[in-house]
């Protein structure tokens, strides 16, 4: 069985689009977390913040990292949160590696100004609150990874690569 690869790193950090590109190159299963835990619980994720509250989503988000951990053969894009339980971090190890994709609190701004479905910054949409976010997850993020790679500047095609190589 193969091991699978856990994207780790802040929202918009290129997870969900790297993850999608490495899964085909490596002929490998995609999970993307968030979808998942939508499609199962029949509601989006800022729904389940809304009706039931943080707690839940991140009980869920665990739950569904325990069963890709036994399934094997996954690149596993993990929602932004994922890292900071160290049952997660115990769980995604234990499953095979994790990369954390680093990328600066203004690249994060311009992918993610426009949108409407991340519930953390829902009237904190500007970089000095992301940059302050991402400077309290960024110890749970180095301290779980396996690997980093920096995004910025850099096309998916090259982070991928680069992944690669450094995984071999």
């Amino acid at each position: 069985m193969k091991k699978n690869l856990f994207l780790i790193g802040f929202m918009g950090c290129g997870k969900s689009t790297i993850a999608a590109l490495l899964a085909e190159e490596l002929q490998m299963k995609l999970v993307e977390m968030d979808e998942q835990i939508e499609q199962e619980a029949g509601m989006s994720i800022a729904d389940i913040f809304e009706q039931y509250g943080e707690a839940d989503f991140r009980a869920r988000e665990t739950a569904l990292l325990h069963r890709i951990r036994q399934e094997g053969n996954c690149v596993v894009s993990c929602g932004g949160g994922v890292p900071m339980r160290v049952e997660n971090v115990q769980a995604m190890r234990a499953g095979g590696r994790i990369i954390y994709l680093k990328t600066s609190p203004q690249v994060i701004y311009e992918r993610i100004k426009d949108t409407t479905n991340r519930p953390l910054l829902n009237d904190h949409m500007n970089v000095e609150y992301i940059a302050t976010l991402m400077e309290q997850r960024k110890p749970k993020y180095e301290e779980a990874a396996d690997l980093t790679i920096v995004t910025d500047q850099k096309t998916v095609a090259e982070v991928c690569k680069e992944m690669v190589d450094k995984l071999n």
